[in-house]
């Protein structure tokens, strides 16, 4: 498997044309960057050594630095495959005609947020978000973030009726998921919106203190993470490409491999799954 590129690397690349000329022999894929990046290349790059196995092209994982510059990647061919959020991949397959919904994990049929609070707010669990949130500080994750932004700021709206602005005495926005709990538990911000897989596999390998930290509410669930292929995938690696990743991926059966998203499985997906997500998106003004 040959190594990753830099994000700069790809920002460098001057094109759709550019980066199809220069990178046909090799399938690439990149992932967004909802946690650390050493913990992703970790990961994916595993990923990548697996899917050159079973299909037997080069593949290359290339991180990124944001998410928007996955979408970025996907939409210039400078990557065929990402494991997106269910919000940047409704902006990628916006941007990139025929491209796919493959697979996504067993629980992101069913996904959730966790808010989370910092002990000194006195606050405790319950079946909604408390009146007393209000005027405290909060944080969401990326801005384009589905489990850190979109679906939170969706359910806050419904709850108080106001832009999270209105709610909230400050507002701020982490990059990533496990820099939201970073930034709750050290108390920068009262409260924050956190994927519950990064939360549960923080919690379970002891990276999170929960005697300062906690959660106060679960959203209700919703679609979120899949793998996305470019339509025109069949047409650069061959007739049934596409079929062949979609299956390589419901066949990643290692439970090493499955951990490290944390994921049981990966089970069929389509691009109607996601309406959802791209109705509250065009609501917020997120998609156009």
């Amino acid at each position: 498997m040959r190594h990753t590129l830099s994000a700069l690397g790809l920002i460098l690349l001057a094109g759709p044309l550019a980066a199809t000329s220069a990178m046909a022999d090799t399938f690439r894929f990149t992932a967004i960057p909802d946690e650390d990046e050493s913990r992703l290349v970790e990961r994916f790059t595993k990923v990548a050594d697996y899917l050159e196995e079973q299909l037997g092209v080069d593949v290359e994982y290339v991180p990124v630095k944001s998410y928007g510059a996955a979408v970025t990647a996907f939409r210039n061919n400078q990557v065929q495959l990402a494991w997106f959020g269910g919000l940047s991949g409704v902006q990628a397959r916006r941007l990139v005609p025929d491209s796919v919904a493959l697979a996504q994990g067993a629980e992101d049929a069913a996904f959730t947020s966790y808010f989370i609070a910092h002990d000194s707010t006195g606050l405790e669990s319950g079946d909604e978000l408390p009146d007393a949130v209000e005027g405290m500080t909060f944080t969401f994750g990326a801005k384009t973030s589905t489990s850190g932004r979109l679906m939170p700021e969706h359910y806050l709206r419904q709850r108080f009726g106001a832009d999270p602005e209105e709610t909230f005495s400050r507002v701020g926005f982490s990059g990533d998921h496990s820099r939201t709990i970073a930034l709750v538990e050290a108390g920068t911000y009262d409260i924050g919106a956190v994927n519950f897989s990064v939360w549960d596999a923080a919690v379970e390998d002891g990276r999170v203190d929960t005697d300062k930290v906690q959660i106060i509410w679960t959203t209700p669930s919703y679609p979120d993470y899949q793998w996305t292929l470019r339509g025109d995938a069949d047409e650069r690696f061959g007739d049934g490409f596409t079929d062949d990743v979609r299956q390589v991926l419901l066949d990643m059966t290692d439970p090493e491999l499955l951990a490290s998203f944390p994921r049981s499985g990966f089970i069929p997906a389509d691009n109607s799954m996601y309406a959802p997500i791209e109705e509250v998106a065009e609501n917020l003004g997120l998609v156009r």
